[in-house]
């Protein structure tokens, strides 16, 4: 009976450091486009309460740097 006590120990206790994760993704950052200047043509967009702007097909969020491009 005691063996059967320690054995239930110890696999309970080696259970409590194996992990379920088995793969980890890291993402890697994609590549930021900044523009110093939107031209003239751009429409200002609501976009779930958010202000963007719209020009030639993309959105862009404005930034203390520029205007960044974002995937909405």
């Amino acid at each position: 009976m005691m063996r059967l006590i320690v054995y239930t120990l110890v696999f309970v206790f080696t259970l409590s450091f194996s992990s379920c994760a088995r793969h980890v993704v890291v993402a890697q950052p994609t590549t930021v486009t900044v523009v110093k200047k939107l031209p003239r043509q751009y429409k200002v967009v609501r976009v779930r309460g958010k202000r963007y702007y719209f020009f030639n097909g993309r959105h862009y969020r404005k930034t203390r740097n520029g205007y960044v491009v974002v995937k909405l």
